[in-house]
């Protein structure tokens, strides 16, 4: 079985997004949803995955101490996510600063417009709890 993770990170720069009443700008916010509109087109396109049914959706947060991040999942664990890991970032040089990652998980069914909602949750979660970063999610089939 073909088993694909798409994984958008913060490469991709976005226009300034708002949200709510107030029309603020979401924090951080990089994954458009034309980029989700994209994604699930190219999976519709070269995998197997029906999209409208159950994935398993991995979502990736980041900051320099793992403490942090362990208060985080403290939190997602409490909303229902399933938490994978916490792990530190392999380094290119050895005097670069330490990064650690976060790992959840949970099985949804999602359309770019909701993915889009979840992600806007998650950037303005990370920027409140004062995370460097939600960098993103990864989909694949519930084994």
């Amino acid at each position: 079985m073909k088993i694909t993770a798409i994984l958008l990170s913060l490469i991709i720069i976005a226009s300034p997004v708002v949200y709510g009443a107030e029309m603020e700008e979401i924090p951080g916010k990089a994954i458009t949803l034309e980029k989700l509109e994209e994604m699930f087109q190219n999976i519709e396109n070269n995998d197997e995955w029906d999209m409208t049914n159950n994935m398993l959706w991995g979502y990736f947060f980041t900051h320099s101490e793992p403490s942090k991040l362990e208060e985080a999942a403290s939190i997602l664990f409490k909303k229902g996510y399933k938490v994978v890991d916490i792990y530190q970032s392999d380094k290119e040089e050895e005097n670069e600063p330490d990064m650690y990652w976060l790992h959840v998980e949970k099985i949804e069914t999602h359309t770019p417009d909701s993915l889009d909602k979840r992600n806007n949750e998650f950037y303005i979660f990370a920027n409140d709890f004062g995370l460097e970063s939600y960098d993103g999610m990864d989909v694949g089939p519930v084994n």
